[in-house]
């Protein structure tokens, strides 16, 4: 059952005595955004904290919600920033910063399911926590059955919309007996859980859990006999096409490289451009180029 939410008083609160309960990375564009909006109108919306005392016998706040907003006033020079202050206690404090960021849904998918872990973590049913997040109470339930076995590669394809969460539970539920995979994966396509692209986004992310094991992180499959000849084989065939890739993209770029350094010599063999170079202050070039340009370095 939710909690009601203590109601509180704005004022205006020094920057430098708010600490940050639950700090989150920001995208850069985004934060610019922010800073730039709050330039041009002011804030429109007030932070939200909650006092506690100082060991100096002031008074300090913990950040409930507005870490963007605080961070731009910061870096606009601001001392003070409007603040809503409540009176809450740590947990509800930590609580109600976890669900704002977790509301929202503009986290990175694994801070959104680390922020579902937190919360189950601190006594939280899947019922609450999917009242206080605004996500479905089927949702949370399937992503901490997800995280409880560990799989990582399972939920970032969820969180992508790479596949659907029945169906990685689906696939959750037939263990590692690779046959038993596949007709899970059968059985996902019959029923219509799993359908075109879905369904190859399925194997692929399945081909990697069994190569390269159930975390994103990059590591050694921790048991060689877990590894399917089959998806050895992909695996290698998949680096082997990127590394051609690679090879088509430096040919490319090389034969561009020749291009311009030859239409540079010629350029440069012209008098009058490079006196109307001189004159605009443009007569010099980068020393990678100017290494190519002129066999004998850069032009004196």
């Amino acid at each position: 059952m939710n909690e009601p939410r203590q109601p509180g008083e704005v004022r205006m609160i020094p920057i430098d005595r708010v600490e940050v309960l639950n700090p989150r990375e920001r995208n850069g564009r985004v934060f610019d955004e922010i800073v730039e909006n709050i330039k041009t109108i002011g804030l429109k919306k007030p932070i939200t904290v909650t006092p506690r005392a100082a060991p100096d016998g002031g008074e300090r706040y913990m950040l409930v919600c507005g870490e963007g907003r605080l961070k731009a006033f910061r870096s606009l020079g601001e001392t003070t920033i409007p603040a809503l202050v409540v009176h809450v206690s740590d947990d509800d404090a930590f609580l109600m910063s976890l669900a704002e960021n977790i509301a929202r849904r503009q986290c990175r998918s694994l801070e959104l399911l680390a922020g579902i872990r937190q919360l189950h973590e601190q006594g939280y049913t899947p019922k609450v926590i999917a009242d206080k997040t605004g996500l479905t109470q089927q949702y949370v339930q399937g992503i901490l059955t997800l995280l409880q076995q560990g799989e990582e590669r399972l939920l970032v394809a969820v969180e992508k919309g790479s596949i659907p969460l029945n169906a990685a539970l689906t696939i959750v539920g037939a263990g590692d007996d690779d046959k038993a995979i596949q007709a899970a994966l059968q059985e996902a396509y019959e029923s219509g859980k799993l359908r075109g692209k879905q369904l190859m986004d399925a194997r692929r992310v399945i081909e990697r859990r069994a190569a390269l094991g159930r975390t994103t992180a990059h590591r050694m499959p921790r048991n060689t006999s877990d590894v399917s000849t089959s998806s050895l084989i992909h695996t290698y065939q998949n680096e082997v096409e990127r590394q051609k890739a690679m090879v088509r993209k430096a040919e490319f770029a090389q034969q561009r490289l020749l291009f311009v350094v030859g239409a540079l010599r010629q350029l440069f063999a012209d008098e009058n451009f490079v006196n109307l170079l001189r004159a605009e202050d443009l007569a010099t070039l980068p020393k990678y180029l100017s290494e190519r340009v002129w066999a004998g370095g850069l032009q004196k």
